[in-house]
């Protein structure tokens, strides 16, 4: 059993990582009052993005290919969600059916580019990032094979954002800023905060981290694009509820649902997992997801304007009043 666990491990993790990080971008949206449905589409322009620039640089032999495809995946994620933002904050339109249209636009719009680009609507990238021993941790006990073997330089990147992040938020006033938007937009524009401002910061970053989310998703373990990212944005949604709204909890939900992903990926290599029906095995993680859902939903506590439309009329005509 532990052998089983030893080897699964490494994969769950990396599996984890743009999980991860696209439920902590979906959490600064939410929390300055967003919906944002949109993240698999979000994570499909970063997979596109990454692999388009990744491919050229390699080709063209430039290095640092795989940390500039990131960066650029991250800067087009910002300008993609930019989209959102406008639809939901500036036109008042229906956040869900926005971030809908997002995941239909980004799918369409991805493959026919990569046909246009490449010939077909697949980019492969030919060398990722490749998963290493961490020197003398790799060889502790118990936690070096499980933490420090076959580890990839993007997933201690993530766990320094989900730190820096869980820091920003709850012990600088930008946090405090941000998290207001999102409990009690009237209080916080009568206090001479910029709720527009706020919830644009929001979806900017949530767009960022997402399409960071489908860049090295990538360049861990796909190695190709293909249009899709097998619904990770809504996983990532999913752990988002079921972590509470808070970062540490979502690394524990994401760290849950990677693993049972994970299971269902390496199953047919494992002997002891081999026997059990292979459509079992690959509708466990939404299985595990529903029941989740079913049972932490009810008292799972959102931001209380998430997904209200912010009319600053009514603060000024309440200003005026007075």
């Amino acid at each position: 059993m532990w052998s089983i666990i030893e080897q699964v491990f490494p994969y769950a993790i990396s599996y984890t990582i743009p999980l991860l990080i696209t439920a902590l971008g979906a959490l600064y949206c939410e929390r300055s009052g967003v919906v944002n449905i949109g993240l698999d589409g979000l994570m499909i322009i970063g997979s596109f993005a990454g692999a388009l620039t990744v491919s050229k640089l390699q080709a063209n032999g430039v290095p640092g290919a795989l940390w500039i495809g990131l960066l650029v995946a991250v800067l087009i994620g910002v300008l993609f969600s930019l989209l959102h933002a406008f639809a939901s904050i500036n036109l008042n339109a229906d956040q869900v059916i926005s971030g809908t249209a997002i995941n239909m636009m980004a799918g369409a719009l991805t493959i026919y580019l990569a046909r246009n680009i490449t010939g077909s609507g697949n980019i492969r990238v030919s060398n990722g990032f490749i998963p290493r021993d961490i020197p003398i941790l790799s060889d502790i006990p118990v936690i070096g094979p499980l933490f420090f073997t076959k580890t990839y330089a993007t997933t201690w990147l993530v766990l320094i954002i989900i730190l820096i992040s869980t820091f920003l938020l709850y012990k600088t006033s930008f946090g405090l800023r941000l998290r207001a938007c999102g409990e009690h937009p009237q209080a916080a524009a009568a206090a001479g905060i910029s709720v527009f401002k706020m919830r644009y910061i929001g979806v900017m970053i949530s767009g960022g981290m997402s399409a960071l989310g489908g860049a090295i998703m990538l360049l861990t373990f796909s190695g190709e694009f293909n249009g899709s990212v097998a619904g990770l944005g809504f996983l990532a949604l999913a752990a988002l509820i079921f972590g509470q709204w808070k970062p540490l909890g979502i690394l524990g939900a994401t760290f849950f649902f990677g693993f049972a992903s994970t299971i269902a990926n390496v199953s047919q290599v494992i002997p002891s997992l081999a026997q059990i029906p292979g459509v079992v095995l690959k509708t466990f993680p939404y299985i595990v997801t529903l029941i989740a859902l079913v049972l932490f939903s009810k008292s799972s506590q959102a931001p209380k304007a998430v997904g209200e439309i912010f009319d600053a009329r009514i603060v000024i005509w309440f200003y005026n009043l007075f």
